[in-house]
């Protein structure tokens, strides 16, 4: 490969993951506070229903 060809992959790539980091963490972040527990947990019986709206 050139050297220049992957220097600019190299470089586009680590900024797409950078941008993306920031939203992966929060959706792992608040997904489990709006919901009040974590996705693969089964709800509470006793905890009232609330929709995601």
């Amino acid at each position: 490969m050139h050297a220049d060809l992957h220097q600019f992959l190299s470089r586009f790539i680590g900024t797409i993951l950078l941008a993306l980091a920031p939203v992966v963490f929060m959706a792992f972040v608040s997904m489990p506070l709006s919901l009040n527990r974590h996705p693969g947990e089964l709800p509470q019986l006793d905890a009232p229903i609330r929709h995601m709206t």
